[in-house]
């Protein structure tokens, strides 16, 4: 009988709260704003809309708290997918502090700086791109002659850089941060991402840059040139930004290495405080790019009672969706 009355109890106090908890059903209006589409997501609380929501909340707490350092990592072809001035406006917002990003990403920045594009499929299969000198990226192409173009430029930078830290007793020796901001203040274009960071006072990090045309360039002129990059001085740079400030929430576009990077660098304080990420690897393989974020915890990547959201599906969607409903909020108060 008292094993009863406690089943009771339970079923009383559970449905009690189900109350609270109703789901409501979307509710669309002519002209509605993001922010407000995005509330719907949040009255419904449920499947991706609700992740999505959450994500929102979660970026405008961050950044709101004066006590919080937000890093951004950004895996995969956000650039040529078309987040390149989104990424620009954070940094120009000076929402963000640090940006951990691909080699890729940053030279598909430099290419658009010197005047390249980026192109929507127009319907060629990959032997007639090939052909034509075009790459395809998914759905988007790049040109060969902008590639072209950005080989002579960067090299051009790449001699003022090495002609600036050259020492006649010894091999010139930079980092990828150092390298990366004195690559900004050599570009002109108010939309490029390096430019933007390198005014600003936002580190870039890397630690992947050699796997890109960027770290192609580079072996390429140090073929006849003393400039040698020390990946390892990044870190003195980095562990100092972890710990400038009370707390540290992480923005991560996808995974690979610019999300580990990201959380590996805070382990050095016992993890993030908070941190969304989109991604739409699975978990089931082990990778990192599809853990989700409470798996942090088991390694002090991420604190416990950490403020953790995983959003599954397409950066290049969900994002700008997450980032505008953020903005509009902002525009209300």
């Amino acid at each position: 009988m008292m094993v009863d009355n406690s089943l009771n109890n339970i079923s009383t106090n559970f449905n009690s709260k189900l109350k609270d908890h109703k789901v409501k059903q979307i509710d669309l209006k002519n002209q509605m704003t993001v922010n407000e589409l995005i509330n719907q997501f949040d009255s419904s609380g449920v499947l991706g809309s609700g992740r999505v929501s959450r994500a929102r909340n979660l970026l405008i707490e961050m950044i709101n708290d004066d006590n919080m350092e937000i890093f951004l990592s950004v895996a995969g072809p956000m650039v040529p997918g078309g987040l390149r001035n989104i990424i620009s406006n954070m940094i120009r917002q000076k929402q963000i502090r640090t940006l951990i990003t691909s080699g890729a990403n940053l030279t598909h920045d430099l290419v658009e700086a010197f005047g390249g594009r980026h192109y929507k499929d127009f319907g060629f299969n990959d032997e007639q791109l090939n052909d034509s000198g075009i790459g395809r990226i998914a759905d988007v192409y790049t040109q060969a002659g902008d590639f072209e173009i950005f080989e002579e430029k960067f090299t051009e930078i790449l001699e003022k850089i090495s002609n600036k830290y050259n020492n006649p007793k010894d091999k010139s020796i930079i980092s990828v941060e150092k390298l990366l901001y004195e690559i900004g203040m050599l570009i002109d274009d108010e939309n490029s991402i390096i430019r933007l960071a390198a005014i600003n006072g936002v580190s870039i990090f890397s630690p992947g840059i050699i796997d890109s045309m960027i770290g192609l360039q580079l072996f390429i002129f140090c073929q006849d040139h003393d400039l040698h990059l020390d990946v390892v001085a990044d870190m003195h740079h980095l562990s100092d930004i972890v710990f400038e400030k009370e707390k540290v929430g992480a923005i991560m576009l996808g995974g690979g290495i610019p999300k580990h990077y990201t959380l590996a660098s805070n382990l050095l304080k016992g993890g993030i405080d908070a941190g969304f990420q989109i991604t739409m690897d699975r978990a089931e393989t082990g990778s990192l790019s599809g853990a989700p974020l409470e798996e942090a915890i088991s390694w002090s990547k991420a604190k416990h009672k950490s403020n953790l959201v995983t959003v599954i599906g397409d950066t290049t969607i969900l994002f700008p969706l997450i980032y505008a409903g953020a903005m509009d909020h902002f525009k209300q108060i």
